[in-house]
């Protein structure tokens, strides 16, 4: 079974999202960031604002961002809504004109594999595949009236802080 590029590219629509929380991203970056054409990627979020998995504000300072906690986003939802045709053989699809259809055992181990394929996503979201956080230490020395003064700053995306010590 192969996924359609848009399945791949909503994906990394999303986990791009979940790596940037704290703002708004517009199509341009994300397609600069993923080698997309902005025309495909805008195909891309029209159908995931439609489907409620992203926001999207429109203006000259708009763009777009997660509409769920990235926990909250299942990654088998999000690929039944993107792809169009899950049906693996012809006569998944409801309409077939098979020959065999009534007469072979197929159809079942067919239809037994996507819903054990589609279990195995529903198991997890989109936090799951965003890269950890990386904490950043940024260490200065400064002196104020004579007295010695080390301040260390470590930044997270989640919780910025800010400790000194004499």
């Amino acid at each position: 079974m192969r996924l359609t590029a848009m399945t791949d590219y909503s994906m990394r629509l999303l986990m791009y999202l979940g790596r940037h929380p704290e703002r708004l991203c517009t199509i341009a970056e994300i397609a600069r960031a993923h080698g997309i054409s902005e025309p495909h990627l805008m195909k891309i979020t029209h159908r995931l604002a439609q489907a409620g998995w992203i926001e999207t504000t429109r203006g000259k300072n708009g763009g777009m961002r997660l509409a769920r906690r990235p926990e909250d986003i299942s990654l088998g939802a999000v690929v039944r809504d993107m792809e169009n045709d899950l049906a693996l053989v012809q006569c998944l699809g409801g309409t077939s004109d098979c020959i065999l259809a009534g007469q072979c055992g197929l159809t079942g181990i067919m239809q037994g594999a996507l819903d054990k394929f589609m279990a195995h996503l529903d198991g997890y979201s989109l936090a799951d595949i965003l890269p950890p956080a990386i904490p950043i230490q940024i260490t200065s020395q400064r002196t104020v009236t004579g007295c010695d003064r080390s301040t260390a700053i470590t930044a997270s995306s989640t919780l910025p802080s800010i400790s000194e010590t004499t």
